[in-house]
């Protein structure tokens, strides 16, 4: 359920696409940091736009080192370093073990329970600095895992409860900002479920797993086309929501890059979904 927030590459200036691979590695770099190898098995790009996003509208004063790694072995790469590097570390941590323990919890996954071991005694280590977060990862997922027992097919319901989730990792203090940015995380969360539950409605109904689209899906089985069109006007209401409100935040540096994620990167999964289904 994560991974969506991503750059449109072709939309991107050479300079801003350096700059977002800089943030990209200089988070992997501190989840090694913090975590080790386990650690830069969560990283996603969807904390990649929360460091971006909250380096900005603070603007943080960021380091740049330069890094090998085993993707980069030969070449060092600009790796760049803040606080919000260290705080997207934390709450990419915690969301993936959160995430793997929802896979444990619903469809006995395999994965899902070797991830909570391996990453428990960090999870629960970090979950102390976070109270205010960790409080509300683990009340949204309950509600969450009512609807799923429940089998509803209440797509808002199900959605919001990520929602909720996503915009108090989006508060990295409770500040003047804390409002417009728990309304960014609230709807890009949403914008996030409804994307996976679009991707997965095939494999799910195969399996018998829950998704809150398939009522949707059934009802419009004969027109597949309605059913993504559909599912599109869902998302682009979700990102003109999240858009509103982060035009309303005053991010000067980076905003070229985080402009091409909510504007144009976070189309990339779904245009792709697209071609290959219809």
């Amino acid at each position: 359920m994560i991974g969506y927030l991503t750059i449109d590459k072709p939309e991107l200036k050479i300079r801003d696409y350096y700059q977002y691979k800089g943030y990209y590695c200089g988070l992997c770099h501190q989840l090694r940091r913090q975590y080790g190898l386990r650690g830069q098995m969560t990283l996603t790009y969807d904390l990649t736009f929360v460091v971006i996003l909250l380096s900005s509208l603070y603007e943080e004063k960021t380091s740049m080192r330069p890094r090998r790694c085993v993707v980069h072995p030969i070449k060092k790469i600009p790796v760049l370093h803040n606080r919000m590097t260290e705080y997207g570390a934390d709450m990419n941590l915690l969301l993936t073990y959160y995430h793997l323990a929802d896979d444990w919890q619903d469809e006995r996954s395999l994965p899902g329970l070797a991830g909570v071991h391996l990453f428990h005694r960090k999870a629960e280590q970090t979950a102390k600095k976070y109270p205010r977060q960790t409080a509300a990862f683990k009340r949204q997922l309950k509600a969450l895992q009512k609807l799923e027992e429940q089998q509803s097919q209440d797509i808002d319901a199900a959605a919001g409860c990520f929602g909720h989730l996503m915009e108090e990792l989006f508060v990295f203090r409770q500040d003047q900002w804390e409002e417009k940015l728990r309304r960014m995380g609230f709807f890009l969360g949403k914008y996030i479920y409804i994307l996976d539950a679009v991707e997965d409605i095939s494999v799910d109904r195969k399996k018998g797993l829950y998704n809150p689209l398939k009522e949707l899906w059934e009802s419009n089985r004969e027109q597949t086309e309605k059913f993504y069109e559909l599912c599109g006007q869902m998302l682009e209401m979700m990102i003109s929501e999240c858009c509103s409100a982060f035009e309303q935040l005053p991010c000067l540096c980076e905003a070229d890059i985080l402009r091409n994620i909510l504007y144009s990167g976070v189309w990339v999964k779904y245009r792709k979904l697209i071609k290959e289904r219809v």
